[in-house]
């Protein structure tokens, strides 16, 4: 794509549209190009080439680190709510390679709360952390009649997407969830995880999902790094 010399956009705003659709299409990853690859590319001035960045930068498009140079920004990871996807479909949707590690499992005895929710008097506990593009994003709990989560701990679950399992070898077919999201601080140990100080705020998201016969066969409590992962839903309004 090359700049119009003639037309009435300045040049540092059509080169800042120029890289961020590059961003975008993932085209431009990791460090950006110096500023004198841009200025030989698109024929123009060192200080054209420093306002488009320093645009990028102040949109948070781009990020600049100190004593190393300018980078694309981490994507966030977008999920809409209206549909019943697992993080490895949002992380693959957003052009990014998605990962998991196991952290633990257990069968255990929940809280209260969890007992309220979900009417399980035992539950089997899986823990895992998961990545996009090698980056810790969230810390997800998940909560699972004893006979399912046995079942699951049967294959490996490091890099798995237990969605997939419980379907296609479990023969557990998902009809609906409920999905609840906020606020919370994460714990000292979650935060060594996700590689963030302890006492961060985190988004919270919490999912109950049944089966087709209307049988609760998961209670997942998630924590998302905020800078990386945010929610989006589609709206619209019923006239009449």
């Amino acid at each position: 794509m090359e700049l119009d010399f003639d037309g009435t956009v300045p040049l540092h705003v059509q080169l800042k549209q120029i890289i961020e659709k590059q961003v975008e299409s993932g085209e431009l990853t990791g460090q950006i190009p110096s500023e004198r690859s841009f200025m030989e590319s698109y024929h123009v001035s060192r200080s054209t080439v420093r306002e488009a960045v320093s645009a990028l930068v102040r949109e948070g498009v781009l990020e600049k680190r100190h004593g190393t140079g300018t980078f694309v920004s981490l994507k966030p990871i977008h999920e809409w709510l209206g549909n019943l996807s697992s993080t490895t479909e949002t992380i693959k949707q957003m052009g990014m390679e998605p990962g998991a590690k196991l952290i633990t499992h257990y069968k255990m005895t929940p809280s209260p709360s969890i007992k309220e929710k979900t009417g399980f008097e035992e539950a089997y506990f899986i823990k895992r952390v998961r990545y996009a593009d090698d980056v810790p994003i969230g810390v997800e709990c998940h909560y699972y009649p004893i006979s399912i989560g046995e079942a699951l701990v049967q294959y490996d679950l490091d890099n798995a997407t237990l969605y997939e399992i419980e379907e296609k070898e479990l023969g557990i077919w998902f009809a609906e969830a409920s999905q609840t999201i906020g606020t919370s601080i994460i714990t000292e140990e979650d935060a060594k995880y996700l590689q963030v100080p302890a006492n961060s705020p985190v988004l919270h998201a919490e999912r109950m999902i049944k089966d087709i016969e209307g049988t609760i066969i998961e209670l997942e409590k998630a924590y998302y790094r905020s800078d990386m992962y945010n929610f989006k839903i589609n709206l619209s309004r019923k006239f009449g």
